[in-house]
């Protein structure tokens, strides 16, 4: 019973002054703690995917070799027949599928070559930094005024 009342007395001599000290700080107070947290944010939504990482390089590098070989293949066959005469007297060179072909190859290879190995981009980067900050927001009061606020918001969308 005693133990109680010592422990309800501390507890309720430390929460007002950690209230008051949480009601004096503003948001740069806490830039810190706002950085570690979208920093773990980040480390727990896009960690998980990094386990994909040596799988996605590893299908990358078997489809640049596979593509590769394809299309050094192709480019040899379209070089032999339309640039060293090997090209039947009849067939004309505008409107062949050859040259068709080739710029499919070349954006095949392309979109393969743009591949990232792992399956993070800067836009989920952002939106989670985003949505992380989010609630964060209102605290901008405790450093300027809400009309410099509007202001700046409305010279940054408009």
């Amino acid at each position: 019973m005693v133990r109680d009342a010592v422990v309800h007395r501390w507890g309720s001599a430390v929460a007002p002054g950690a209230v008051a000290r949480f009601a004096k700080a503003g948001l740069l107070d806490f830039k810190g703690e706002i950085a570690v947290m979208v920093v773990f944010m980040l480390i727990l939504t896009l960690g998980p995917l990094l386990l994909f990482a040596a799988q996605l390089a590893e299908v990358k590098r078997t489809g640049l070799r596979e593509y590769g070989t394809l299309a050094q293949r192709y480019t040899r066959e379209f070089d032999g027949k339309w640039l060293r005469a090997g090209a039947p007297a009849g067939e004309r060179l505008v409107g062949s599928a050859d040259i068709q072909s080739l710029a499919a190859m070349g954006s095949g290879y392309e979109m393969v070559e743009g591949r990232s190995f792992t399956p993070i981009t800067k836009d989920t980067v952002v939106q989670i930094v985003v949505a992380t900050l989010v609630p964060i927001a209102p605290l901008i009061l405790t450093v300027m005024p809400m009309d410099q606020v509007v202001k700046t918001l409305t010279r940054v969308l408009f």
